[in-house]
């Protein structure tokens, strides 16, 4: 499986599963069956114009909005949707940069105009052809605007690290915990959810040494930094519930 290492604020790089071909078409067609969908009740729509006696100049209306949503569709929600259409998000990928950042405007761009030569030149071939022989599963406009799809949820279910509270009576271990926000926490459940993944240890000593220096502690003798980051996140669960009880 073809990885991508996407950087943090923290400077720690997590792996994600690059979307293969399979995950890309399912998520055309579950666009294009949006579009059909919508273009069978613009039939009926148009039917109910017609009836209403401006049925010509509705139907024009219609066609240049249904012209519209179709030729912009993927721009506008992988603007406004963090890099996602409705079929992106029900096969949960998403368009990312090779460089681990949020696309920006321009990349958007570029891979939404190159969709000229990746489906209505082509007829699909050359993005299906692109896709299946690169390594970061790119189409035409993604070589060309640096960018790929990734997989947004990883094969380890979030019950395998997933926050659970603290008991009433836990006494947290490190009291400046609260020297972390929630987007703090987030990371360090992120990477814990890569460890149980990949087994990538390095970005557990990674994340566990920022967050030595951040919080001015050190690991106490017996702990390793596996468990340091489990800690970590049981005493923030711990000490952010009192504070709003």
């Amino acid at each position: 499986m073809n990885t991508i290492k996407v950087g943090t604020t923290q400077n720690i790089d997590i792996e994600y599963d690059v979307a293969g071909l399979g995950e890309r078409i399912a998520a055309r067609l579950i666009d294009m069956g949006i579009f059909i969908l919508l273009y069978f009740l613009g039939l009926i729509f148009a039917g109910m114009l017609a009836g209403a006696g401006v049925g010509e100049v509705g139907f024009i209306v219609l066609l240049v909005i249904y012209g519209a949503l179709y030729v912009f569709y993927d721009l506008v929600c992988e603007l406004f949707f963090n890099g996602q259409s409705v079929g992106k998000r029900a096969m949960k990928i998403k368009v990312i940069s090779l460089d681990g950042a949020q696309p920006s405007l321009g990349q958007y761009l570029l891979r939404w105009t190159f969709r000229i030569v990746d489906f209505l030149l082509t007829s699909g071939l050359g993005a299906l052809i692109s896709v299946a022989v690169t390594a970061n599963k790119q189409r035409i406009g993604d070589i060309v605007a640096n960018t790929t799809l990734i997989k947004t949820t990883p094969r380890t279910g979030l019950s395998a690290v997933a926050f659970k509270p603290s008991a009433e009576n836990y006494q947290p271990q490190f009291q400046n915990v609260d020297l972390l926000s929630d987007r703090d926490i987030a990371l360090v459940h992120e990477v814990l959810l890569n460890y149980a993944k990949s087994g990538n240890s390095l970005l557990i000593y990674q994340l566990a040494d920022k967050l030595k220096n951040l919080l001015n502690v050190a690991i106490p003798e017996g702990m390793d930094e596996l468990k340091f980051l489990h800690t970590i996140v049981k005493d923030y669960n711990a000490v952010t519930a009192r504070e709003t009880n």
